[in-house]
């Protein structure tokens, strides 16, 4: 379905999904911000896009670009969603898991930059 009758019905499901608001109360979220649910918090009266992110979080950790692609909604629109869930510690935010750089071996890496300049 095309034309201006399919453009405003995306326009009008994003902003229904967010209760009318446009941004997000935290600014720190991110598409790799991952999300843990509490599982002790009532569920009972979220909206439903609230509701569908706590049950997409409750059996384990996602990330805000896996709620939004299980969703189909846009990033943007699940973050405002799921910063009010943050805000009423129905979830928690986490930054991903990045490992600290190990040390490299000189040796290895002059040999790797000698072969490349041999290209």
């Amino acid at each position: 379905m095309t034309g201006p009758r399919h453009r405003r019905a995306g326009m009008i499901r994003s902003h229904t999904a967010t209760g009318g608001d446009a941004i997000p109360s935290r600014g720190s979220l991110d598409d790799a911000t991952l999300l843990v649910a509490d599982t002790g918090a009532p569920t009972a009266g979220l909206p439903a896009q609230a509701h569908r992110v706590m049950d997409l979080c409750l059996p384990g950790v996602l990330s805000v670009s896996e709620v939004a692609h299980h969703l189909q909604l846009p990033g943007a629109v699940v973050k405002v969603i799921v910063s009010r869930l943050i805000d009423s510690g129905h979830l928690t935010a986490r930054a991903p898991y990045a490992p600290p750089a190990g040390q490299h071996d000189e040796n290895f890496l002059r040999q790797v930059l000698d072969a490349l300049q041999k290209l």
